[in-house]
């Protein structure tokens, strides 16, 4: 073989790579301010339905206190916790009596169709209630107070959403006890 017709299509398969390259760092140039604004929209619209009775939210040190008028409605915190697929980040409401108001999944890369179903509201509801003292507990049968019924196939993402879940309810009960 001769070096040219190993160099000509060497260099023209490093020219279609450089274009490419180019073409998807122009693209995420165009695009990030335009991701990190809708990024910040779903986590104000999520903080509202973790804790529907805030009218407003406060940032503090690595949560939020949300605020009904003058007083404190409660606090959302973003947790995470290792799952089937990866972390699980989830978002958790707890008023300030110690309800939990809500849950949402804000990022999952697990199975779908089986963990992927943590993102339901028929199994986020389950967390809907006081926090126990000493967390959340899974079970494989019918849950009773502070205990979350396991998703059929998906007792991994079960669990890391409830140790992120978990999470938060030890930042609410540190918060309570420094108050």
């Amino acid at each position: 073989m001769k070096l040219k017709e190993i160099l000509k299509p060497a260099l023209i398969l490093c020219v279609i790579c450089l274009l490419a390259t180019a073409a998807l760092a122009g693209t995420n140039l165009l695009t990030a301010d335009t991701i990190a604004q809708q990024k910040v929209i779903t986590e104000q619209e999520s903080r509202k339905q973790v804790l529907p009775n805030a009218d407003s939210f406060e940032e503090s040190d690595g949560y939020a206190i949300g605020k009904a008028g003058s007083d404190v409605a409660g606090y959302v915190f973003v947790t995470s916790a290792k799952g089937y697929g990866g972390d699980v980040q989830v978002m958790t409401g707890i008023n300030a009596e110690g309800q939990v108001t809500g849950v949402v999944i804000l990022e999952q890369n697990e199975t779908p169709g089986l963990g992927a179903n943590a993102e339901k509201e028929s199994f986020r509801d389950q967390f809907k209630q006081a926090t126990p003292e000493n967390g959340f507990t899974v079970t494989k049968s019918t849950a009773k107070d502070g205990e979350i019924s396991a998703m059929t196939g998906a007792t991994i993402t079960t669990t890391a959403v409830t140790n992120a879940v978990n999470d938060a309810i030890a930042q609410y009960n540190e918060i309570k006890e420094g108050a």
